[in-house]
């Protein structure tokens, strides 16, 4: 699912924040140590809820504070380079050398994507790399992380030279109308991001390759029959070799779909376990999730790029001197771009949120319907909790802008209570 923000920054801004390598759910799922739970339990099939240690508690505050700071620096980097004109005399420079449009604007594009990526680089490093292992999240050498942000750059810079020459000139043949052109175009494009980044991207960081074990292969493809589901894949990553959490997750369209499983998590998680964890995955494939976030994305891009529109004439009417440049054609503008995208990015997270922690739920609850396996669904959230670092009842405003899953506490007391199989009630995803 984070795909889909960052493809809504790549066109909204212009270009994609560089973030250091690390692990997928820094904060999301991250739990480890926690003292003896007070929880009582009706019944021994239900599984209690342990309180968050001072160590969970750390990370989830500090964790909080790294955010507000990436949130403001965001925010500030793009309009110093704005309204201090530096962006105008870039523009100014790149044209000089550049001569045609398109070189121009490569230019004017390089030179701003290392400049942003410099001054990132150090707030990455700390949130990527010596914060994880500080609290022992972390395998990572220095050496992979090294090679992974440079790969990651190399990736905006081929990617944002190849398709982001197009919005630009949209803005330029049709000032009035671009952001519904760009807005058609990028359905079509996010698609297409889905299809060639499982097989494409992904391996770059990581090893893949199919499940090894056999046994538990053909139980999860007897579990997959079950759900309705033929050509899906099953992979393993080899992710140890970056962090000590645990993670599953489901990517990729039509040909390329995929269900992923870390290493750290096959070793971890018993076969009841995983196949709760497997059966949760096929649920967002038979609900529909995938082609669903595609539309509401889709939404989300059409209204950015409207209210980038809109946002964007006023602010430069009002200081087009101080930034350099009388329209948003001008590549000069894509820092304004980018700080109205950042700020809309914002703004429409807890929409984001609500939607992708409604999915993880009913996904949970396909999950359930169909191994009805309440207490090993529970127990792995709790070796989550065991192996990563969170709080499992964070805070409104966490939930609010932070969290795409429901937090651990709240699906682990769904699992303790949704049993309607057990009193013959019907359940919801039946056909």
């Amino acid at each position: 699912m984070k795909l889909f923000l960052l493809f809504l920054m790549l066109v909204c801004a212009g270009v994609s924040t560089i973030r250091a390598a690390g692990p997928a759910l820094e904060e999301q799922t991250n739990f480890r140590s926690f003292s003896k739970s007070t929880n009582m339990v009706q019944d021994a099939s239900q599984v209690a809820l342990p309180e968050a240690s001072e160590k969970t508690l750390s990370f989830y505050r500090s964790g909080n504070v790294l955010w507000g700071v990436r949130t403001a620096w965001s925010l500030l980097l793009p309009a110093l380079i704005l309204f201090t004109g530096f962006s105008a005399r870039l523009r100014s420079w790149a044209e000089q050398r550049g001569h045609k449009w398109y070189f121009a604007f490569a230019l004017y594009f390089i030179a701003f994507t290392l400049l942003s990526f410099l001054l990132n680089l150090p707030l990455n490093f700390y949130s990527g790399f010596a914060r994880l292992h500080s609290y022992d999240l972390s395998n990572q050498i220095f050496s992979k992380w090294f090679s992974d942000v440079f790969k990651q750059l190399a990736i905006s810079l081929i990617s944002g030279l190849a398709t982001l020459w197009i919005p630009v000139l949209l803005i330029r043949k049709s000032p009035q109308r671009w952001w519904l052109y760009t807005g058609l175009l990028a359905v079509p494009f996010l698609i297409l991001t889905m299809l060639i980044y499982p097989v494409s991207i992904d391996p770059l960081f990581n090893k893949f390759q199919p499940l090894q074990d056999k046994a538990i292969e053909s139980k999860i493809l007897a579990l997959a029959g079950r759900s309705g589901i033929e050509g899906g894949r099953v992979y393993e990553v080899n992710k140890s070799v970056d962090t000590k959490t645990l993670n599953a997750y489901v990517n990729g369209f039509g040909s390329s779909k995929r269900i992923v499983l870390w290493d750290n998590t096959l070793r971890t998680l018993d076969e009841d376990e995983l196949l709760f964890v497997m059966a949760h995955e096929m649920g967002h494939y038979v609900l529909g999730h995938i082609v669903k976030g595609i539309m509401f994305n889709a939404v989300m891009i059409f209204s950015a790029l409207y209210a980038v529109h809109r946002l964007s004439g006023r602010l430069i009417a009002r200081f087009k001197d101080r930034f350099g440049f009388s329209n948003l054609s001008d590549m000069a503008a894509l820092p304004l771009i980018i700080l109205l995208g950042q700020l809309l990015t914002f703004i429409g997270s807890p929409i984001q949120m609500a939607f992708i922690r409604h999915q993880e739920h009913e996904a949970d609850r396909f999950g359930l319907e169909l191994t009805h396996n309440n207490h090993a669904a529970a127990t792995a959230f709790l070796k989550l909790q065991q192996h990563n670092l969170s709080n499992p009842r964070p805070g409104e405003i966490y939930i609010l802008w932070r969290s795409s899953h429901p937090p651990i506490g709240e699906r682990i007391d769904f699992c303790n209570r949704y049993r309607p199989w057990e009193t013959n009630v019907p359940v919801r995803y039946d056909e």
